[in-house]
């Protein structure tokens, strides 16, 4: 049955607002670049919390839907627009790329294609609302193949597929066959009607046409860009995902049972001196949900995380499921599960909001959990979820506010606020909760001398568990010859010229090495 439409109220709006814009938000300043976007994403859920303690299930599944499904299209026009070169006159307002590239705003080719991916799931629980096509239906029934019912989600479908494949993501194609997939699992339920096989034969399509014809518009050769030359050229070998994995299983080998600790893989691959080939990059995330937790928490926390999600879901028996909206929301959340085995999505502020409102969902919409035996509690629900949302604003404005500050030290003098031009480190004496860049910061700009070279030897020990780059490493090697520590310093020379046999470093830059 159709769900109803409501009447948009300020609240829904802002609740729309509040879930579409951090997918759309093009700025991710330094020094670390994700800070921006996640603020942008935890303010939009705040935003979104007085209407979602009012909200009804079927209610909260039309605006994410909605709310997907239009990110998801107006990003996939951006990303062919960056495809193509032709975004220079949207900037700021867009992110540049070069020819041949797209990603709209999100800044990573797979998150892209993830976000197309989870529009397309939108686009079939919306034609899944509509009145199922008899077989035997009337001639106007039929004449309406061609109105814009059917074309609209048709040429939706297209332009989501078209972006999936100019993003070139090997994760996007994926996803597409798993939605595929889906689709035919759900056989006996909305996801049924031809319309939504219309539309997925329509996206597969447009999917293979896109991958072959893209590069081709470009005067691109097939065998050297665009997804066909992905698939057969894979990445080299020192930055492939199966030398970066083996590397995480042999950090979980040296410490099973603890882990290295939350946010230090990155401190681990560093200090680790491994029997084979070495991933070349800095490596603060396994790229693989089950494996970062396991290198970082431990084999034991891991297994149990991961066994009682699984266990959930097989208690769930997702593959029986017959109501779209549960469907919407297993879907959404197959494709950032299946992004998490090979990247980190789950690092970033849209995609949590997107997997938490899919559990949500599924909470909300099963019958034997109903929330209407918390009714003693529901006159106080639309209270307390303003309270908290508020909470999580003045949250949002502090940490926005010592961001900037700490963030001047990241940019030339010229371009810093008026205050902070001249000697900003003995204004800005400590941050709340940016203090690792701000010391990253005095580490990186303060020269070394007999004088302070205790305190930026310690600094730059502490530094290691935060961003182990050549700027931090140096420092350190440097600051323990010039106290007299030899054999310190050569042990961290060993390890600095495993990890970056060819770098240098250099002056401090708006960004750090370090991504989340």
């Amino acid at each position: 049955m159709p769900h109803a439409i409501h009447r948009p109220t300020l609240l829904s709006a802002l609740a729309f607002l509040g879930l579409a814009l951090p997918w759309l938000n093009p700025f991710s300043p330094g020094p670390t670049p994700n800070v921006v976007p996640w603020l942008a994403a935890l303010a939009g859920f705040a935003v979104m919390l007085p209407w979602l303690a009012r909200a009804r299930p079927a209610q909260l599944a039309a605006l994410a839907a909605s709310a997907w499904l239009l990110v998801a299209l107006l990003s996939a026009l951006l990303g062919l627009l960056q495809y193509f070169g032709a975004t220079g006159a949207l900037e700021p307002w867009v992110n540049s790329t070069n020819l041949g590239e797209a990603y709209a705003n999100l800044r990573q080719r797979n998150q892209f294609a993830t976000l197309t991916n989870i529009g397309l799931a939108a686009l079939w629980w919306w034609l899944a609302q509509g009145p199922v096509t008899s077989a035997t239906g009337d001639g106007a029934a039929r004449s309406s193949f061609l109105g814009w019912r059917t074309l609209a989600p048709l040429a939706a479908a297209a332009l989501l597929a078209l972006g999936n494949a100019a993003s070139s993501s090997r994760t996007g194609m994926v996803q597409l066959l798993l939605l595929t997939l889906l689709a035919g699992v759900w056989r006996t339920s909305g996801w049924r009607q031809p319309a939504v096989r219309r539309v997925l034969l329509v996206a597969v399509l447009a999917y293979a046409v896109g991958a072959v014809v893209l590069p081709l518009l470009l005067g691109q050769d097939l065998h050297a860009s665009g997804m066909l030359a992905r698939l057969q050229q894979g990445d080299p070998h020192c930055a492939s995902r199966l030398t970066l994995w083996g590397n995480v299983l042999h950090l979980i080998a040296q410490r099973p049972v603890f882990g290295w600790g939350w946010g230090e893989l990155d401190y681990a691959h560093f200090i680790t001196l491994y029997p084979g080939r070495r991933f070349c990059d800095i490596l603060d995330n396994a790229h693989n949900l089950p494996l970062h937790l396991a290198v970082e928490l431990g084999l034991p926390l891991a297994l149990a995380l991961c066994g009682t999600g699984l266990w959930l879901t097989l208690r769930a028996k997702p593959w029986r499921e017959l109501d779209a909206t549960r469907q919407l929301a297993w879907s959404v959340l197959a494709l950032i599960l299946l992004h998490s085995l090979l990247e980190y999505p789950l690092w970033y502020g849209p995609f949590q909001v997107a997997f938490g409102l899919s559990l949500w969902l599924l909470w909300r919409h099963a019958a034997p959990l109903s929330p209407q035996s918390f009714k003693p509690f529901k006159p106080l629900t639309p209270v307390l979820s303003s309270l908290v949302a508020i909470l999580i604003i003045v949250f949002v404005a502090y940490a926005a506010w010592d961001y900037q500050r700490v963030s001047q030290f990241y940019l030339s003098p010229k371009m810093r606020a008026e205050a902070y031009r001249a000697q900003p480190l003995a204004k800005i004496q400590s941050s709340w909760l940016f203090q690792d860049q701000l010391r990253f910061a005095e580490l990186t700009t303060t020269p070394l001398t007999a004088a302070n070279a205790a305190h930026l030897h310690q600094l730059a020990l502490d530094l290691l568990h935060f961003s182990p780059e050549p700027r931090v490493i140096e420092k350190l090697i440097d600051s323990a010859t010039l106290l007299g520590r030899l054999e310190e310093a050569q042990f961290y020379r060993l390890r600095y010229q495993a990890a970056f046999p060819d770098s240098r470093a250099g002056g401090t830059s708006g960004t750090l090495t370090r991504q989340n």
